[in-house]
């Protein structure tokens, strides 16, 4: 099993897939290091050698912020916002949508369930006309 990063990636998937598997780490990034190590991308993760997945392992770790570390460094910077009380800081507050969308109708995954606003009860003395 190769273990980068603190993560395992998964064996019968191709080595270029199972490095995206790693936080930070996507496709396009995952073929740059394949390629630097001289792996072939095509390899099952099973069937690496222990020198190729020491090479993956250093290239990752010398040349890109992954996993604890870049998580850490994003939560940061999301502080920051919110604590200088920026626009963006003010919306992540919020829990609303940072980029601009709407949110008149959509951004439910942010905001989360609609909250329902019921049927409205009339005051009991309005309700005789005379």
């Amino acid at each position: 099993m190769a273990r980068i990063a603190g993560v395992d990636l998964p064996r019968e998937k191709r080595v270029d897939i199972g490095l995206t598997y790693v936080f930070g780490i996507g496709r396009t990034t995952a073929a740059l290091i394949v390629k630097k190590a001289g792996v072939e991308g095509a390899t099952r993760v099973k069937d690496l050698s222990e020198d190729e997945i020491v090479k993956l392992r250093e290239i990752i770790e010398r040349d890109h912020k992954v996993e604890g570390d870049l998580r850490k460094e994003v939560s940061m910077n999301i502080k920051r916002l919110v604590d200088t009380g920026t626009y963006r800081g003010l919306r992540h507050r919020k829990s609303l949508p940072v980029r601009g969308q709407r949110t008149k109708t959509n951004a439910r995954t942010r905001k989360g369930r609609r909250a329902s606003m019921g049927k409205a009860r009339k005051p009991s003395g309005a309700s005789s006309g005379a």
